[in-house]
């Protein structure tokens, strides 16, 4: 008996392989997964911005696949969330500013293989959550879909009926996409690339200790090139950097608004034009800088860390 992946189901197969083409994905810890094939290399820098390893808009395999359509559209309301996703999203930020390479890219948070860890344990929450269910915080709080309740008041904004659920098209594409990045992988098995952007418990600074003022030199020496001195993303092409405070970026309820998350993110994938290059310690000052500039406040957020305490970096928190 088989299990695999399609479209967010674990499917039961019977000694069939659902397509010719799905192989069992058996990656060793001492392999890198770039050198493996799978990712991007992490030291790769913006050059590589373009590039996808497995694209289902160029894959002409996927042509006979059940869910072609949707996992086309995933891709791309991954890449380009706020122009295909609209009535699901309040900012101008897409998934794939956090997770480069369409979550294809060594240390960037890739996303390969990741719908066979669900269902998972969410700590903010409190209970077990779906892949369905991640999507759904993703786009409520990184997207600041909530954000939507206070728009066009004039209408008596958005009802909260309307914000994205488990059963959103949006959601369930993604999660066709997601899934169709995870064909192959074994349920249940660790990915040996999930979580390698975090800083080591030991190299982490006391919140007390981080310089925002330092951190906002920092930010202007090494980030403004792509995000601009005001932090709202500069145009690169055809792409745009993220931005990283104010109404449309983030909102406080987001991981990224942790702020030894958001060095994480920082240390292992930032700067684009020379990723890595940051050490420990700078990483943690500009995201103590990036975390104490304004963002859309979550509504929601008395519902968060009911069974868990509030982590100690989860500034726009009350404790």
């Amino acid at each position: 008996m088989k299990v695999t992946v399609l479209g967010g189901l674990c499917v039961l197969l019977l000694g069939v392989v659902l397509t010719a083409r799905v192989q069992d994905h058996h990656v060793s810890k001492n392999v890198s997964s770039a050198a493996a094939g799978l990712l991007i290399p992490a030291s790769a820098t913006m050059v590589t911005a373009w590039d996808v390893p497995r694209n289902p808009m160029s894959d002409s395999l996927l042509n006979g696949h059940p869910l072609v359509e949707q996992i086309r559209w995933g891709f791309r309301l991954f890449t380009n969330t706020p122009h295909e996703a609209p009535t699901v999203s309040a900012n101008k930020l897409s998934c794939n500013n956090c997770h480069l390479n369409a979550g294809q890219k060594e240390k960037a948070m890739p996303l390969v293989g990741i719908a066979t860890v669900y269902p998972e344990y969410n700590k903010r929450a409190g209970r077990l959550f779906s892949l369905e269910d991640r999507i759904v915080g993703c786009f409520m709080r990184s997207q600041n879909a909530t954000g939507l309740l206070h728009m066009g008041q004039a209408e008596g904004g958005v009802p909260e009926a309307s914000l994205p659920s488990t059963e959103s098209r949006e959601v369930l594409a993604l999660a066709a996409y997601l899934s169709w990045l995870s064909e192959g992988f074994p349920i249940g098995k660790e990915l040996p690339w999930r979580g390698h952007n975090v800083i080591a418990a030991n190299k982490l600074i006391p919140l007390d200790k981080l310089d925002p003022r330092r951190g906002e030199v920092l930010f202007i020496e090494k980030c403004s090139s792509c995000h601009g001195e005001d932090g709202q993303g500069m145009e690169i092409g055809d792409k745009k950097a993220g931005p990283l405070w104010g109404p449309d970026s983030w909102n406080d309820g987001a991981g990224a608004a942790r702020v030894y998350t958001l060095a994480g993110m920082i240390r292992y994938s930032m700067p684009y034009l020379d990723p890595s290059s940051l050490t420990d310690e700078e990483a943690q000052h500009i995201a103590a800088f990036i975390n104490s500039k304004s963002r859309p406040q979550f509504p929601f957020k008395e519902g968060d860390y009911r069974t868990e305490r509030i982590p100690i970096d989860a500034v726009y928190y009350k404790r």
